[in-house]
């Protein structure tokens, strides 16, 4: 896939907009392939499963299980639907050459009731195609500094095959975050497709697109991708996880994509000139899931749809799940050996949700935490309160936000969801580092608890970074 669209900041102050690049085609290298003649036979999909629980030194950034109601939609707190042919001003036919006009109708994006969710293309009496696209309203996927980034999903492609299945084209992948309100930047600004497959061939391609179109480091519109088979199960007749790992812990930085834990494609920053790869990477990503009907992909696998295509076969989704690793956060000290009354680096959290740790520029220089939006929490575990009440916090926080956006800092005892003891609002402060101390009455406090600073906000745009806290008496 090519394009995208989706919500990110950028760390010169500006946080950039939301954005989609296009899907292109591997073209050049499926030319080359040789097909088999004979397709696996489809089977249903399975019943689905749990995301599985981050490894020890993960933290899981954002999942949805697509638990809920069969024949409901996605939740839009975390998806937005892609509608029509193509981004508003952007390429024609989602600039891929695809048939199908995407909607939001549950005819078509859905869930089955059992922790799936499907995406069904669908053929009216005229001929005329309509699919589902749909890609996360976050945009701020990335690894930390020195860290890692996984981006995974357990999915079933269609479950059809030979002529039924032309012009069948499913993807799971991610689009670098300028793309979205912008439309005509691709590929400059990076595109990482996890798992793209056509006319129900059991491959599963993997593609890094960069750089400029056509050609340049990147050799668009191909771009640097490769193919496998499924492992055991065709990708047609289960479940498979395809997965995108990429780790800025090595030099040179690596983004390696697998399918059931096997590694098939391995793209390094040394592949292309270090412009091209920082244009393409520093920045956050958004999640695609779609199934697209006709385009270049499936025209070089013998074309589609035709009268033969057979409509109605979903590509279904059990979870999509995004974790990060490592960093150059400090580490957390152990249970209770926190002191509340010393400052406590925003940084050195034990655990957390939306949020990203950054270089910053408040004396004493190190790192905070940003990216900060409404339901965003940070864990501080052991925090020793001693037996004389602490009685007010102090956070040391700044904000870039636009005119009208302003938020809650929320300080929670045990629980992110027990009762604040205390909170203060924060607003632009005149730059995302335009630091200020900010301090707040708080319930008297004694004894060791773990602290949460829960994030509360009634816009969904960022609205604060935070350096450190501390409390008094």
């Amino acid at each position: 896939m090519n394009v995208s669209s989706g919500i990110s900041r950028s760390r010169s102050g500006a946080r950039p907009l939301r954005s989609r690049p296009l899907r292109r085609t591997f073209v050049a290298v499926v030319a080359a392939l040789g097909l088999s003649a004979a397709l696996a036979t489809a089977a249903a999909p399975s019943a689905s499963a749990s995301a599985p629980t981050p490894p020890s030194g993960w933290t899981q950034v954002f999942l949805d299980d697509f638990n809920g109601p069969a024949g409901s939609g996605v939740n839009t707190s975390d998806w937005q639907y892609d509608r029509g042919t193509s981004y508003p001003g952007g390429a024609a036919n989602w600039g891929t050459g695809e048939v199908e006009s995407m909607t939001s109708s549950t005819n078509n994006v859905s869930l089955d009731g059992n922790g799936n969710l499907l995406i069904t293309p669908r053929r009216d009496a005229s001929g005329h195609w309509t699919s589902g696209r749909i890609e996360t309203t976050r945009t701020d996927f990335q690894p930390p500094a020195g860290g890692k980034l996984r981006v995974q999903a357990r999915i079933h492609m269609p479950n059809v095959t030979g002529t039924a299945a032309a012009g069948y084209w499913p993807a799971f992948w991610m689009l670098g975050a300028p793309f979205r309100g912008n439309y005509q930047n691709w590929p400059g600004v990076g595109e990482l497709d996890v798992m793209e497959n056509v006319n129900g061939i059991d491959k599963t391609w993997a593609t890094m697109h960069c750089g400029t179109s056509p050609g340049g480091p990147c050799n668009e519109t191909t771009g640097l991708g490769n193919s496998t088979a499924c492992p055991g199960t065709t990708c047609q007749a289960g479940f498979h996880t395809y997965a995108m790992e990429w780790d800025r812990s090595v030099s040179p930085e690596a983004i390696h994509f697998s399918v059931d834990g096997v590694t098939y494609q391995t793209v390094t920053a040394d592949q292309m000139d270090a412009t091209t790869w920082a244009n393409a990477t520093d920045h956050g990503f958004f999640v695609i899931l779609n199934v697209a009907m006709g385009g270049g992909f499936p025209s070089a696998f013998g074309g589609g749809p035709t009268g033969a295509t057979e409509p109605g076969h979903p590509m279904a989704v059990d979870y999509v799940q995004v974790l990060e690793s490592g960093g150059g956060g400090t580490t957390p000290p152990p249970s209770g050996g926190r002191d509340a009354y010393s400052t406590i680096q925003a940084e050195s959290y034990d655990s957390q949700s939306g949020i990203r740790t950054e270089t910053t520029s408040d004396t004493g220089g190190g790192q905070d935490i940003g990216y900060i939006s409404n339901g965003d929490w940070a864990l501080y575990k052991g925090v020793d309160f001693g037996s004389t009440p602490a009685t007010q916090v102090y956070g040391r926080v700044a904000s870039g936000a636009a005119s009208g956006v302003s938020g809650l800092v929320q300080v929670r005892l045990d629980s992110p969801t027990s009762a604040p003891i205390g909170s203060f609002a924060v607003a632009n402060t005149g730059g995302w580092q335009s630091w200020r101390t900010v301090p707040a009455n708080i319930s008297s406090v004694t004894g060791t608890h773990d602290v949460y600073l829960t994030f509360s906000s009634g816009q969904p745009a960022d609205f604060v970074n935070v350096n450190w806290f501390d409390f008094g008496h």
